[in-house]
């Protein structure tokens, strides 16, 4: 095919223009992903290798400093592209992140870019950090297709064009910036290596020219990298050292690792792993395609993909790491390992092997685990609701604020129950928005009176998990905002007679408040809950709370309007006032107005909208006025 010209895609050239002209506090990175990403091509190869003989080869990646030409080469004997492959792998990003991902960079200082590159990756656009031109020639392997030769100074173009390569892989020459000539000093190489790639399973080779004892020079090949599948090492002769540097080749992050779990299981399942939990979460941690993510899957130290969903359940999809099998054959397709028996095997192990080490790690390193927790806590609870075999163990692994706690002090359903006073037959809970509103909800008042503690729940998934957790250590959880509360034999029967009285008092006003907002609320009757405020909303023991009618609605989702019930403070003077005017006049216009603005109080409190709010905002204005004219009469 003759050469072409080509522009880059939009989004291309906006990533180029930000990687070029940002200020990087680290370019040692883009030989990290250079290298990642032949390391990539090769596992590829060689696995299809293991159908194909004809595809088997010595597996190795070159790198050669050229300091005549002021160049630097990367090289690989992996799987190749197309000429096709390469338009649509260089000239356009088809990953749904990459508007993330440059919306990230624009926003991140440069200290936190190179971590993002990784993520995201797009690392080969991280070699025109060092250069102002790079050179790629590529050829699949098995196919008859021609090598494919493809130009770009990094600007808005690029060329591509026919080429001549004899082997399979791809070529990459980098022509380095003036200020970027370090990257050819063999010292400078070989440190990258170390730091970021020693652990890659292919030899990765340093091809330089060194004088022989003659004084003339000759090109020379030294492999940099150990090689050592550290997997597969005893776990007393790895330093932690070590184990940070493969984790941040495995996972692209900076940051360390929280925790590492080296495991070696045998019997009816036999494998090795190493994994890492990290010490925060990425940005982008939610962004559907990370669902995606999974283990890396070896079988006898053959790479098979750097995605198995199936080794671990979803909710544990933080964890990053390496499986090593000894049992799964070889020649087993990605297609045939959903359903294959031995990963099911693993994936209990692994499973059990991590909460185990999650349990340890709350009981012995509390402010470790929180900080997990801060972090990670939303997918424990996904597996709380999901993950029924380990439910009652990843309960134990939960961590909630409390209403007598500090903001940000955890607490688990253990510590609480152990502290609750023998007077309090529930462990209560209310969910919300945030802290500082439900600090605030009427709700609380009684409990707060009886200095009951009550589990702050503020994570939208919350309310899904309390679905699997109806009781913990044989106390029911019970919502502040539902139903009754089950009280003490003496504080109950003080409530009944209090309650029983004010049925008897106000049983007209109850009767008119119930007609007058009947298309709202369900029932109007008096509270056992309130203290302080005059009214609240309550719903039903086995409705939705307001605050998941709220979480459906942010969603775009239909859900029948619920009415709920209206209790009144049998105590508080709004509630006799009423009854006066009513006893006074029970045909006085007044009096709806006055039960609507009841209503509409309510519902503020609990955070709802209202449905009118200019008509409520009038007649407060009212009131306002009314009694001012009556303080200036007196």
């Amino acid at each position: 095919m003759p050469e072409e010209t080509k522009k880059f895609q939009t989004e291309v050239q906006e990533l180029l223009n930000l990687v070029i002209h940002s200020l990087y506090s680290n370019k040692d990175i883009f030989l990290r992903e250079l290298i990642a990403n032949a390391a990539d091509a090769i596992d590829k190869v060689r696995f299809e290798s293991l159908t194909s003989p004809s595809l088997k080869a010595e597996w190795q990646i070159k790198i050669e400093p050229d300091k005549t030409r002021n160049t630097l080469r990367i090289s690989d004997n992996g799987v190749g592209m197309t000429r096709s492959e390469v338009v649509e792998n260089i000239g356009t990003i088809a990953k749904s992140g990459t508007r993330e991902y440059l919306a990230a960079l624009k926003k991140s200082d440069s200290k936190n870019l190179p971590e993002l590159i990784g993520q995201f990756g797009v690392g080969f656009y991280s070699a025109f950090m060092v250069s102002d031109k790079i050179e790629l020639v590529s050829k699949k392997a098995g196919s008859d297709e021609k090598a494919t030769l493809w130009i770009s100074q990094g600007e808005s173009s690029y060329t591509i064009d026919d080429a001549e390569m004899v082997e399979h892989g791809t070529s990459i020459t980098l022509h380095l910036k003036p200020d970027c000539k370090i990257y050819l000093e063999d010292w400078k190489i070989q440190e990258i290596v170390k730091k970021y790639s020693d652990f890659i399973e292919h030899p990765v080779k340093l091809v330089s020219m060194k004088k022989q004892k003659d004084e003339s020079s000759a090109l020379e090949e030294e492999i940099i990298n150990s090689q050592k599948a550290i997997w597969l090492r005893p776990a007393n002769e790895i330093s932690d050292e070590e184990y940070k540097q493969f984790y941040g080749h495995l996972s692209h992050f900076d940051t360390d690792p929280l925790l590492h779990i080296h495991y070696s299981a045998e019997g009816t399942s036999e494998f090795k792993a190493l994994l890492f939990i990290p010490s925060k979460a990425p940005f982008d941690f939610l962004n559907p395609e990370q669902r995606k993510a999974g283990l890396h899957l070896y079988i006898k130290r053959v790479f098979i993909t750097e995605s198995c969903p199936d080794l671990l359940p979803e909710y544990l999809r933080f964890i990053k790491g390496v499986v090593d099998s000894s049992d799964l054959p070889l020649n087993i397709s990605r297609e045939m390992l959903q359903d294959n028996p031995g990963i099911h095997k693993i994936n209990k192990n692994l499973v059990r092997k991590i909460i185990s080490e999650l349990k340890n790690l709350i009981e012995k390193d509390r402010e470790k685990y929180n900080s997990f927790f801060t972090d990670f806590g939303r997918f424990i609870k996904e597996g709380v609701h999901s993950d029924f075999q380990n439910k009652d163990k990843l309960i134990e692994l939960l961590l909630f604020e409390t209403l007598n706690n500090a903001d940000g002090k955890l607490f688990s359903l253990k510590e609480y129950s152990e502290k609750m006073p023998a007077e309090q037959k529930e462990i209560y809970y209310i969910c919300g928005e945030s802290r500082a509103v439900l600090e605030k909800s009427p709700h609380l008042e009684f409990l707060r009176s009886r200095n009951f503690d009550v589990i702050l729940m503020t994570d939208p998934i919350d309310e899904w998990i309390l679905q699997s957790i109806p009781e913990y250590s044989g106390k029911k959880l019970k919502s502040a905002g539902k139903g009754d509360f089950e009280l003490d034999e003496k504080t109950k029967s003080e409530k009944e007679d209090k309650t029983k009285k004010a049925v008897e008092e106000h049983k007209t006003l109850v009767e008119f408040l119930k007609k007058t907002l009947e298309k709202d609320v369900r029932e109007v009757k008096f509270s056992t809950r309130l203290t302080e405020s005059p009214c609240c909303l309550v719903s039903g023991e086995h409705d939705p709370s307001i605050q998941m009618e709220k979480m459906f609605k942010a969603m775009n989702r239909e859900m029948p309007k619920m009415k709920r019930i209206l209790e009144l403070n049998p105590d508080h003077p709004l509630v006799a006032s009423l009854q006066s005017l009513y006893d006074k006049n029970s045909s006085d216009p007044k009096l709806a107005e006055f039960a609507e603005m009841l209503y509409d109080q309510a519902l503020l409190t609990e955070g709802i909208p209202l449905a009118d709010p200019i008509k409520f905002s009038k007649r407060v204005a009212t009131l306002m006025v009314d009694g001012i004219k009556g303080e200036i009469g007196k």
